[in-house]
């Protein structure tokens, strides 16, 4: 791997695929708040619903915000399952539901309860000595799983097969847990306008990049794995060769390379005409 060479090639494709492009990406709608409190919250929801086509996801997300009125700290705070737990009734993202919205809604009010914060919750579990954030994650994933889920399932218990659990995957299973990767990005990356970094206590060295199929799949094109299932050691393993990019702040090209995959500028097979346009066609094994 020519490091050099790579550094360049994605600094390149980094300033190409900056703030402009956000509308491609569930981080618009967090984008819209201007206080941390409601960014936080926003960014909990959209991360959250953002698997399938970007298309579903920004109708999902959007519908959810208009449930909240577009305030989602203040609906947040006043949040009882008894009475709003059918709050989102005819609601579906794929294999979610109202319920398991309406839970993780009931997760966050429980978390800026006990800790004043999501973040404050994350916290509770982090150790700024960790190569990165995997014990976090996980620490995170169960205590929040562990929360109480309001009866919203017809149970005090929170059931085995409840559709929130999708929402608090852990490393420790194996999972690459992407959309809570994505949601540590937005929160903790600082230094551009494009990632909002309100978690100050959290070091951007130690994040893990969101592992979608675009990026899996491009980062093998490029070198950065040679893994071939994605999960969360194909995750770390390219995180890792990021670091001998930029050690301090690893996952800055993620928004980037994903757009490619999103925007469809990178096909899964050789296409002739977007290969000759690619930015980082010099650096890709795909000939």
């Amino acid at each position: 791997m020519d490091l050099k060479k790579l550094k360049t090639r994605l600094e390149r494709l980094y300033r190409t695929y900056d703030r402009t492009f956000l509308s491609s990406d569930p981080l618009w709608f967090v984008h819209r708040f201007k206080t941390d409190r409601d960014r936080e919250i926003a960014g909990l929801i959209s991360s959250s619903l953002a698997y399938g086509r970007v298309e579903g996801i920004k109708k999902s997300v959007g519908r959810v915000l208009d449930v909240m009125d577009w305030r989602p700290h203040a609906f947040t705070m006043g949040f009882v399952p008894r009475r709003r737990k059918r709050a989102f009734p005819d609601f579906t993202h794929r294999f979610n539901s109202g319920s398991d919205v309406a839970c993780l809604i009931y997760f966050a009010r429980q978390m800026i309860a006990e800790c004043g914060s999501i973040g404050g919750f994350f916290l509770e579990g982090y150790s700024p000595e960790d190569k990165n954030i995997k014990n976090s994650l996980s620490s995170f994933s169960k205590r929040a799983l562990d929360l109480d889920c309001g009866g919203i399932y017809g149970s005090k218990k929170l059931p085995a097969r409840a559709g929130v659990r999708f929402f608090f995957p852990s490393p420790e299973a194996g999972s690459p847990c992407k959309r809570l990767n994505l949601y540590l990005r937005w929160m903790v990356r600082r230094g551009d306008s494009l990632d909002l970094g309100i978690w100050k206590e959290v070091a951007p060295s130690q994040l893990v990049i969101p592992l979608d199929t675009h990026v899996a799949r491009i980062s093998r094109h490029i070198g950065l794995t040679a893994r071939k299932s994605p999960d969360w050691l194909m995750a770390e393993e390219i995180t890792d060769n990021l670091k001998r990019l930029d050690p301090f702040d690893p996952v800055r090209y993620d928004f980037a390379i994903s757009r490619l995959g999103i925007l469809e500028e990178c096909r899964r097979r050789k296409d002739a005409e977007k290969c000759r346009a690619c930015l980082i066609k010099d650096v890709c094994v795909i000939r």
